[in-house]
């Protein structure tokens, strides 16, 4: 699996607040929920490395 970095992150507060009932909708933390969409964004652009593609 790779490495995780933590990094502070601002968001608006209504933004925030949706994220997490989606999350909680899910069964998700709202960090799994932000990292699953940014996955579903990258795979959707065809911009998610390919380091983590080829590990499948």
């Amino acid at each position: 699996m790779a490495k995780k970095k933590a990094f502070a992150l601002r968001i608006n507060e209504d933004m925030l607040k949706a994220i997490e009932k989606w999350a909680a909708d899910e069964f998700r933390s709202t960090n799994g929920q932000l990292e699953w969409m940014l996955n579903k964004c990258l795979k959707e652009a065809k911009r998610y490395p390919k380091k983590l593609t080829d590990k499948k």
